[in-house]
């Protein structure tokens, strides 16, 4: 007997992936409906997934680009510009150092520079 039903589940295991494959669909969609839209039908060969958002997000950049956070999102592209001139004005001609091309001449410039930023920040309290 136990050798009938063993014979019988591994026919059946046999022919579970074959009928499995065949009757799965070939596609999968996602789609984001709005407001009152109707969700497009799935059919034989397409899964269709809708997900409804309400209808003032129609055009609208998404929710999870609009509030990305991330460690550049506070820091502003002209703060980011002058981090960078600082970190390679050793190496650029203007520098206020004993060592590459116009060394001295940039003395002068790094005073203004730092006057500059003195007075942003007295400015900003």
């Amino acid at each position: 007997m136990r050798s009938i039903l063993f014979g019988a589940f591994a026919a059946l295991a046999a022919t579970a992936p074959a009928f499995a494959q065949s009757s799965a669909p070939e596609r999968e969609s996602n789609v984001i409906v709005y407001g009152e839209d109707p969700c497009p039908r799935s059919s034989d060969e397409e899964i269709v997934v809708c997900a409804r958002r309400p209808e003032e997000e129609r055009y609208r950049i998404p929710r999870e680009l609009r509030e990305r956070r991330d460690r550049h999102s506070a820091v502003s592209m002209n703060a980011r510009a002058e981090a960078l001139d600082e970190a390679q004005r050793d190496t650029r001609p203007g520098s206020c150092s004993v060592v590459g091309s116009g060394g001295q001449s940039g003395c002068a410039q790094q005073m203004l520079r730092e006057w500059h930023a003195e007075r942003r920040a007295r400015r900003s309290q």
